[in-house]
């Protein structure tokens, strides 16, 4: 990893609030955010996001979906600071986490589920004050994991993502994605081009008004992290899509063991995956279901205050 050390200085010299002459006392005990890694077995090593805060009411763990990083995780991590230990890392295939061989690591939903007790147990942090966060690729591995320990987290909040295997809620790139015969040609034609796939992912069906601000040092950690290996991130996301349709299934069919507390949070204009699949969902979980009025898929980029508020009122 020793040629990842200028990336990581960068990035901790980019999340690091700098103080000027002129700042205040609250600016100077903002907790900074630290990068680093943490290795969970001899094959999967980890980028990490962690900011600490000795006065902390719990720790929310922030999972990213595609085609993003841990970057796209500050500006909510930022505004949950002022109460919580705040924690993100970069899944398998994204950003600086390892990429290892496909016949070693499937970058299976189910798979994902195995890094994410992994990295609860690396990272010595405690179940019972634990609130995850997830979108996209990365809520059904937290599910899954919560099926098989309940007590993996206090509350687990998703959305924007299929629990179920229900194509006709999908964007057609992705149903094509999950379909064998057209898989294949999808991810040669879509998910190949990386500045393809991060300028265009994040507009989603957002008129012109409602499109957001992609930070520089995001875009940026997106596009360099792409290809950091023989897999690249595109390659990821199909290998996940070969085995998503087998673990949605999975899902369904033991929806009855799902005894963590859930909420349900979606985007009401997400393009990607209806809102129908998450009611679906959240009445199957009986899970409180909240619909994000003129947001898309990516609700803590277009309105990250709206989302910490979302996830503090999901503890309360």
């Amino acid at each position: 990893m020793s040629k990842l050390l200028p990336m990581i200085t960068a990035a901790t010299l980019t999340l690091g609030a700098s103080i000027s002459p002129a700042a205040t006392h609250e600016d100077v005990a903002r907790p900074i955010a630290e990068i680093g890694f943490v290795t969970l077995n001899k094959d999967i090593t980890v980028r990490q996001m962690l900011i600490r805060n000795p006065r902390s009411k719990g720790v929310v763990l922030l999972l990213h979906g595609f085609p993003e990083t841990l970057h796209t995780w500050q500006p909510v991590a930022e505004s949950l600071s002022d109460e919580y230990e705040v924690h993100a890392f970069d899944w398998p295939g994204y950003g600086q986490s390892s990429r290892p061989s496909t016949d070693k690591f499937s970058y299976a939903p189910s798979d994902y589920a195995r890094v994410l007790k992994e990295y609860i147990v690396k990272a010595g942090i405690e179940s019972s004050k634990l609130i995850i966060y997830a979108t996209d690729i990365g809520a059904l591995p937290a599910l899954l994991a919560a099926l098989e320990e309940p007590g993996i987290a206090r509350t687990i909040i998703v959305g924007d993502f299929a629990p179920f295997n229900r194509p006709q809620y999908m964007h057609e790139r992705l149903r094509d994605l999950k379909a064998p015969a057209t898989s294949d040609q999808i991810r040669t034609r879509y998910y190949q081009n990386s500045g393809q796939v991060i300028e265009n992912a994040f507009k989603g069906g957002l008129p012109i008004e409602s499109q957001f601000f992609i930070s520089t040092t995001f875009k940026q950690d997106m596009l360099t992290g792409w290809s950091q290996g023989a897999l690249t991130s595109g390659d990821a996301f199909y290998h996940y899509y070969s085995h998503f349709t087998r673990d949605e299934e999975y899902l369904e069919a033991n929806i009855s063991r799902l005894t963590t507390p859930v909420k349900v949070v979606w985007g009401e204009k997400d393009i990607y995956i209806g809102k129908q699949m998450g009611i679906e969902f959240a009445t199957k979980a009986k899970a409180d279901f909240t619909v994000l009025s003129g947001i898309g898929h990516y609700a803590h980029l277009q309105d990250p205050k709206r989302v910490a508020a979302e996830i503090r009122a999901a503890v309360r």
